[in-house]
């Protein structure tokens, strides 16, 4: 690069960022509630600016919230420990450990045999494979208790290998399947995690809040699924379809593919000793992250944290050898995805403790005071659900708001079981709009096949269909049910 280009190249990021801290200080010079300290106020300046850098894109995402944590302290709003609290929780981890499995995935090459051996199975269209990808999570979704350990940590290295088996490079040659399965994969993820209790960690946070604003058994295994399995099977066979179509593969007859394939397992010969370690790993894994759904079937009442399950996997690894710990510490990727996505969780969870989340659920219900019933559902349902722009993780999202919508419901006469259902629904697939809502959203992004104006643009798409979808048809099995 000249040193002219380089001028403009700095010239132009300068402008980007400069807009990003413009659209803060308009935030900033609102009308600020009385309810919210003038912290709270600050704290969303910050965060509106971030995410318009991520829109913009001044600098990538780990720098740009790194800017956000430093200024969140600088300017008083947190204090210093508070702003780095976020690289201290177990989600952040979870998301970390599931980077550095999917690593020693790709790198012992378990992730290629196990994407090829799909291809040759499923393989025939690249249609094909992205239904092999739904049923893979619809398979697992029940029994994995983290929709995170799930996506990420298991199917987001095979879509990755999938995709390259197909001939797509990221950020090189995506079109031709890559970016199609990695849409696929992440967004029938957020299907799943809707469809049973245990398809998602925060799930029972939502149960719970449930019982005690309603008194409605939704923290019932058989219930939440009884009131998911309908929508959600809509859903998963219209998502790989509709993605077809919106994120169109160039590569769509995946028989040269398949031919490939065939041949390519010939050429692996027996299986490495690194794949059987991995093999046997992630099957312990994937029992003990199910333990809390079949245990008590068995006589077990085993508990164990997924975060911790993850990293007694890389431990693993690292103990036998399978994935040696320089290979780890340079996985830019990983630790890119620690420095942003930590800074992101303090600032949802200081929006939330500094009542910026209170005041706008506040606000929500006072637009709907005296409205019909199921309107007012349905409002503020949609509220709900693009409110996720301005949160990092499913969880935070869940428990800043279900309780204080599912209560405005409650006093607008809404029936529980019209009112729980479709929250407890849209409390996942509301993660569908953006890159950084939710751990398996971050690895699926991270694959780096789908560029962030892409994710945007597609997630509000799936967005309108998630809605098309589960208001209509889960409002009349709802209602076939019996539920209101």
């Amino acid at each position: 690069m000249s040193d002219s280009e380089a001028e403009r190249s700095v010239a132009e990021r300068a402008v980007r960022f400069a807009v990003c801290v413009g659209v803060g200080l308009v935030v900033l010079a609102l009308p600020r509630p009385e309810s919210v300290p003038p912290e709270g106020w600050r704290m969303l300046a910050i965060f509106v600016s971030i995410i318009a850098g991520f829109l913009l894109r001044p600098f990538a995402m780990g720098p740009l919230v790194l800017f956000g944590v430093v200024a969140s302290s600088a300017t008083g709003t947190l204090e210093l420990d508070a702003a780095l609290a976020g690289y201290g929780e177990k989600v952040v981890w979870l998301v970390v450990s599931a980077f550095l499995l999917a690593g020693a995935v790709r790198d012992s090459g378990l992730g290629r045999r196990a994407a090829l051996l799909l291809v040759r199975k499923f393989g025939k269209s690249t249609l094909g494979v992205g239904y092999a990808q739904a049923g893979a999570e619809l398979l697992l979704g029940p029994l994995v208790p983290s929709n995170t350990a799930r996506g990420g940590g298991i199917l987001a290295p095979i879509s990755d290998s999938l995709s390259r088996a197909l001939g797509s490079e990221p950020g090189k040659t995506s079109e031709k399947a890559g970016t199609y399965l990695t849409l696929v994969g992440a967004h029938c993820n957020l299907v799943t995690a809707a469809m049973f209790l245990t398809g998602m960690a925060a799930n029972p946070i939502f149960a719970v809040a449930a019982r005690d604003v309603y008194d409605v058994p939704f923290d019932d295994w058989t219930t939440w699924a009884l009131a998911m399995i309908v929508p959600g099977l809509v859903s998963l066979a219209l998502l790989p379809l509709a993605l077809f179509y919106i994120a169109r593969p160039t590569v769509t007859d995946g028989r040269p593919a398949q031919e490939l394939a065939r041949r390519e397992l010939e050429g692996l010969g027996p299986w490495t000793r690194a794949e059987k370690i991995l093999s046997g790993v992630f099957t312990l894994m994937i029992l003990l992250w199910s333990v809390k759904a079949w245990g008590p079937l068995v006589g077990l009442d085993l508990k164990p944290d997924t975060t911790m399950v993850a990293l007694l996997g890389v431990c693993a690894l690292l103990a036998l050898n399978v994935q040696p710990w320089k290979r780890m510490t340079h996985d830019a990727a990983t630790w890119d995805t620690l420095m942003w996505l930590g800074g992101l969780l303090t600032m949802a969870s200081a929006l939330k403790d500094l009542g910026v989340i209170g005041a706008f659920a506040e606000s929500a219900g006072i637009w709907f005071e005296g409205a019909p019933v199921l309107p007012t559902v349905i409002g503020l349902a949609l509220i709900y659900f693009y409110s996720m722009y301005a949160f990092s993780m499913l969880t935070a999202h869940i428990t800043a708001m279900a309780a204080a919508f599912l209560t405005i419901c409650l006093a607008a006469g809404a029936p529980g079981m019209l009112a729980a259902p479709l929250f407890a629904a849209f409390s996942n697939l509301c993660a569908c709009t953006t890159n950084y809502s939710s751990g398996p959203m971050i690895i699926y992004f991270g694959l780096g096949h789908v560029p962030s104006t892409t994710w945007f643009k597609t997630g509000f798409l799936v967005s309108l269909l998630h809605l098309l979808v589960w208001i209509p048809v889960g409002l009349l099995w709802w209602h076939f049910l019996g539920w209101w």
